[in-house]
């Protein structure tokens, strides 16, 4: 029971003043489960508003290659900070679909050639490529 306590003391010192007000009379175990009821809402529309920007994302008339492939990484290490990794394989695909037709010789090229890089390799001929 005292470790308990302890516990508990410790995580209402770590959190705001409005969560500590909220989770006072709990014991440590049922902030934990409040904590994760109140968050796991939050994370999945997170999750779910970054993957559809990234499977959505298209690359636009004009627009540079390496921003446009800035900002596909960018979604796809938020989704990695939220549990949800994508192996690279599929990153690279995702990537490589989200160009404009005019790349289409380079990606057939890069598939033809470009089978075992790595996705950091692949980000680098993406951005570094000429249609």
């Amino acid at each position: 029971m005292d470790d308990m306590l302890d516990v508990s003391c410790l995580m209402l010192a770590t959190v705001s003043p409005e969560l500590q007000k909220q989770h006072k009379d709990m014991n440590a175990y049922d902030m934990i489960q409040n904590l994760k009821d109140i968050y796991e809402g939050q994370a999945r529309q997170e999750r779910y508003e970054t993957s559809k920007a990234l499977f959505q994302c298209k690359m636009s008339e004009g627009s540079p290659v390496g921003a446009h492939v800035i900002k596909m990484m960018g979604y796809i290490q938020m989704l990695e900070k939220l549990g949800f990794a994508l192996k690279d394989e599929l990153a690279t695909d995702l990537i490589l679909q989200s160009l404009l037709d005019s790349f289409k010789p380079f990606v057939l090229n890069f598939n033809m050639n470009e089978i075992n890089k790595t996705f950091a390799t692949v980000t680098w001929h993406v951005t570094n490529c000429r249609k």
